[in-house]
């Protein structure tokens, strides 16, 4: 494959979609060197990949993984960057509970630790509130029967990427594998998933079509989160069944704008080899930021929690428009109902 790919020559090609599967399954099935992996998956990232090679990667992952809430009617899964956010507080988890407390079924899918960044994420949140992200499909698929929201580590649902932490490390950047763990939603679900700036939006919309879901939106939220921005509007693709359309979150439209989005308090850079998730006072700080949301404290966190519960509720069928779902989406957080339902997760982790 290194030879097809031909990095630094002209004579150099894409892959097709059945030879990026192939690759990706000898890179799971733990038989390669290092070395040889990470060359790869930089090669792969420096010429751009296209949108058969990301397929065929998220094909042979998917062929592997056990996936909880198989063609569970209204299931939204939620897939933010699982290497986690340097600036931003992973409100997904407030979102998500919001949007479950509304009707919707959502299945967070999580990381935690996950290299290059280190970063925070919906594992770190629940910690600090006294709850806990699930490495076990099953329990996940029972959280979202019985509550209606769960947090499951994509590590649990396919383990061999687990075993590529110390390529991802290694390599210092950004590869295809922070692509392909996002594309891990269950069969049959609706997908809420976070996008890089540049052109990535459109192939990775269609790359949710291509492997099945019915129903998605590829958001482009800072740090290539699912969360839209409140000082500005946010870009993104919206997939309903055969049908590819532009979306626009305009904040200013539900009253919901501001001059800043949300961010975490102010800390040094993180030691080598570290990220915001082994700060123990940001750790502490996103479970208040969320708590707080959840609590009815107003501010840039809440509107972009509501945002995004909009985003997860409209994307799931419950609601026709983002307006409709902002409303509902006030009426879940007002009430209490998201903050009584992280009452019911901790209680289920016990």
């Amino acid at each position: 494959m290194m030879r097809i790919l031909d990095p630094g020559s002209r004579n150099g090609r894409n892959l097709t979609q059945e030879e990026a599967r192939h690759a990706f399954e000898a890179i799971l099935a733990g038989g390669e060197d290092e070395i040889a992996i990470a060359a790869f998956l930089v090669a792969v990232k420096c010429k751009g990949m296209s949108t058969e090679e990301l397929t065929g990667f998220a094909m042979a992952a998917r062929d592997q993984a056990t996936f909880p809430c198989v063609d569970t009617p209204g299931l939204v899964c939620v897939s933010p960057p699982h290497d986690g956010y340097e600036s931003l507080p992973p409100l997904e988890v407030a979102a998500g509970l919001v949007a479950a407390a509304a009707g919707s079924r959502v299945l967070i899918l999580a990381g935690r630790g996950v290299p290059p960044r280190r970063g925070l994420t919906a594992a770190n949140v629940l910690e600090a509130l006294g709850a806990h992200m699930t490495w076990d499909p099953h329990e996940a698929e029972s959280w979202v029967s019985d509550l209606g929201f769960a947090v499951c580590a994509v590590g649990g649902m396919l383990p061999a990427l687990v075993n590529l932490r110390q390529v991802r490390g290694s390599v210092f950047v950004r590869t295809p594998l922070s692509t392909v763990e996002k594309l891990m939603a269950p069969p049959g679900s609706s997908v809420l998933l976070g996008a890089q700036e540049g052109p990535v939006l459109g192939a990775a919309v269609e790359v949710i079509q291509a492997i099945g879901h019915p129903r998605g939106i590829a958001l482009q939220g800072p740090e290539g989160s699912v969360i839209p921005r409140v000082r500005r509007r946010t870009r993104g693709i919206e997939l309903n069944g055969s049908h590819l359309a532009p979306i626009t979150v305009e904040p200013d439209d539900f009253g919901l704008g501001g001059d800043s989005d949300p961010e975490l308090p102010m800390f040094g850079p993180p030691e080598v080899g570290e990220g915001t998730s082994d700060n123990p006072a940001l750790v502490q700080a996103c479970g208040a930021i969320t708590h707080a949301v959840l609590s009815g404290e107003t501010g840039q966190a809440r509107n972009a929690t509501l945002l995004t519960a909009a985003l997860i509720l409209k994307v799931s069928g419950r609601c026709m428009t983002l307006a409709e779902g902002v409303d509902a989406a006030v009426r879940a957080t007002d009430s209490g109902a998201g903050l009584a339902l992280l009452d019911k997760l901790r209680q289920a982790g016990e």
